[in-house]
């Protein structure tokens, strides 16, 4: 059975639907990139998955096992989030509210899972630094360590890299496929399709028509060629 079930979706606001007749799934170890022009719904659809948006029609459905509090989430950041006043210990601590429930505290085991977070991405060296002194890349992987902390299955990830360096975006796209590789599922939104197809296991590309599939079958299809072929360089570099 698939973590998540998308059938016959229907998305948008206050009544006015801006896609509809989407279905997916995803299921336990993929790599789902969500692809499409601007405005299409990518992050509408994130939001909807993560019961932040009521879907205007059909179902999503969550099964495997899987929690819906079992999802960490990185969202893009805003300048106001960049600028936030807190240490990268506290920031990364607080992906653990949802193990918290009641208790006004952390408990030994939640701290534990911090640190070992801050330690898998790099930034243990950080803990005590205000989190608005650092880089764009630490920056990330702070929000990844706390994404972390809410989750050992799931990831949806709005746009990781985005103003990042192009030394940065790559670290970071390598991040992603390592913890792919331990064994958390990716649903990641991005703008590169040719980074897409380079770490996905699935594409979902949103359009005016929709295609969902494996890898190999978004790069033999026409939709795939098409978006992959716009965005080559003169030198038939895919950028």
């Amino acid at each position: 059975m698939a973590y998540i079930t998308v059938s016959d979706l229907s998305l948008g606001y206050d009544a006015h639907s801006i896609l509809e007749g989407l279905n997916f799934t995803v299921k336990a170890g993929d790599y789902l990139c969500i692809v499409g022009e601007n405005g299409s719904g990518k992050t509408t659809l994130m939001k909807t998955l993560l019961h932040l948006q009521e879907p205007l029609g059909g179902q999503i459905l969550i099964g495997d096992g899987l929690k819906t509090n079992e999802i960490g989430y990185l969202p893009q950041q805003t300048l106001v989030q960049k600028d936030f006043p807190a240490s990268v210990r506290e920031i990364v601590l607080s992906g653990c509210q949802g193990r918290c429930g009641f208790r006004p505290f952390y408990s030994k085991e939640e701290k534990q899972l911090a640190e070992e977070n801050m330690s898998r991405m790099g930034i243990s060296h950080l803990a005590n630094r205000c989190y608005r002194e650092l880089s764009g890349g630490q920056q990330q992987r702070v929000l990844l360590a706390r994404a972390l902390c809410a989750t050992r299955k799931v990831l949806l990830l709005d746009e990781p890299v985005s103003g990042l360096d192009p030394r940065v975006t790559i670290e970071m796209y390598e991040l992603i496929k390592d913890l792919n590789k331990d064994g958390i599922t990716i649903i990641m939104i991005s703008h590169d399709i040719a980074a897409a197809v380079r770490y996905a296991s699935h594409i979902l590309h949103i359009s005016t028509k929709i295609f969902f599939g494996t890898k190999d079958e978004y790069l033999k299809s026409d939709i795939g060629k098409f978006f992959l072929m716009q965005q080559e360089g003169g030198d038939g570099i895919v950028r």
